[in-house]
């Protein structure tokens, strides 16, 4: 019995000896600091290797880029030999013209220029998009377990092993007037002549050479997809679209963007296959490079430059703008604009023995 008014007091047993019980230890901050400068540390050296490492590619790059591209700009400045009105002298040297030759392409002058740019932009923008869809179709039949498949996987290259001038006379002898073009299509077509049937002559080659490339960058983006994944859709009861749509497309889509921008950079700097094709100055058919060209030839090197740094500023500002954009996705992590916080290393709990 206990005494009224008296707390009841309960017995706690004495730890039994020898018996290991977990006690949280606190991490002192000068613990935390060290982790954290040793982290630091690493990755600076990891980025002086880097630099160490990359540093003869920008040299390369910088000798057989950047110097052309100073050189360029500083003969954009300069005009064409010839008669001055001004001075009323046949000069044999090359005035110094500023800004004019910029200029003059926002002047009537420049009519030649902007078709030549309309030109290049219009065959960019049809040939990467057929090349696309033929090249994605191309990957899935090649993709797919059937007799002559490997036969079928070599002989796609071929086009793509062609050299362009040899694909460009080819098909110049396709479409001349009593070529086979005419021979199976009714009536007869000048594809060479200014108009429109150039442009679809131009579109029909470089398809048919390049279309092969972006069908094998596909098809390796398509093998290193489990198998797993479509039997689990299948089971779910997907079709074949919604495979295509919600599994294929997603998982392939890094090796699609590269192919798309290699044939974007490709396409914007198209020359041989039109001018071996249809022949130069034709307005039709004449792109920023058979401009430049162009000048060059007449010795007008000054506008010729002038041109060629406009193209490589258009090119260059289509690639930046499509790896900012795409940039995650071209290097197939989603997570790449993230940045992630180095953490410290957690301290497991210590153990204290209890006597």
């Amino acid at each position: 019995m206990r005494r009224c008014g008296t707390p009841h007091r309960r017995t706690v047993p004495a730890p039994t000896r020898g018996l290991r019980v977990a006690t949280p230890t606190l991490t002192s901050g000068s613990a935390i600091g060290t982790a954290v400068r040793r982290a630091s540390s690493r990755a600076q050296a990891e980025s002086r290797l880097a630099m160490w490492l990359v540093s003869p590619t920008v040299l390369v790059i910088g000798i057989v880029v950047a110097w052309p591209t100073l050189v360029a700009a500083r003969q954009s400045l300069f005009g064409a030999p010839g008669f001055n009105a001004e001075t009323g002298f046949f000069e044999t040297t090359e005035p110094f013209v500023g800004l004019g030759n910029y200029a003059a392409i926002f002047t009537d002058a420049g009519t030649r220029f902007w078709t030549a740019f309309w030109n290049t932009t219009f065959f960019t923008v049809t040939t990467v998009l057929i090349e696309t869809v033929l090249g994605v179709a191309m990957a899935l039949i090649m993709h797919k377990a059937f007799k002559g498949r490997a036969f079928l996987r070599a002989s796609i290259l071929v086009p793509w092993a062609i050299p362009t001038a040899v694909s460009a006379l080819m098909w110049r002898w396709i479409f001349n007037v009593d070529g086979i073009a005419n021979a199976i299509l009714p009536g007869t077509v000048l594809w060479s002549a200014e108009g429109f049937q150039a442009k679809l002559a131009i579109i029909i080659a470089d398809t048919w050479k390049t279309a092969p490339f972006v069908g094998l960058l596909v098809l390796a983006g398509l093998q290193v997809i489990p198998d797993e994944v479509y039997e689990a859709a299948k089971i779910d009861g997907a079709n074949a679209w919604r495979r295509f749509r919600t599994m294929t497309l997603p998982l392939v889509k890094p090796a699609l963007l590269i192919a798309v921008l290699f044939r974007m950079l490709d396409a914007l700097r198209m020359f041989d296959l039109p001018y071996i094709l249809i022949g130069p100055r034709k307005s039709s058919v004449e792109t920023l490079s058979m401009l430049v060209h162009d000048e060059a030839s007449n010795l007008r090197f000054g506008s010729a430059s002038a041109y060629a740094l406009v193209l490589f500023v258009y090119v260059f500002a289509i690639a930046f703008a499509f790896v900012g954009v795409l940039g995650a996705d071209v290097m197939g992590d989603s997570g790449g604009r993230t940045r992630r916080r180095r953490r410290a290393p957690a301290v497991p709990p210590s153990t204290e023995k209890v006597s």
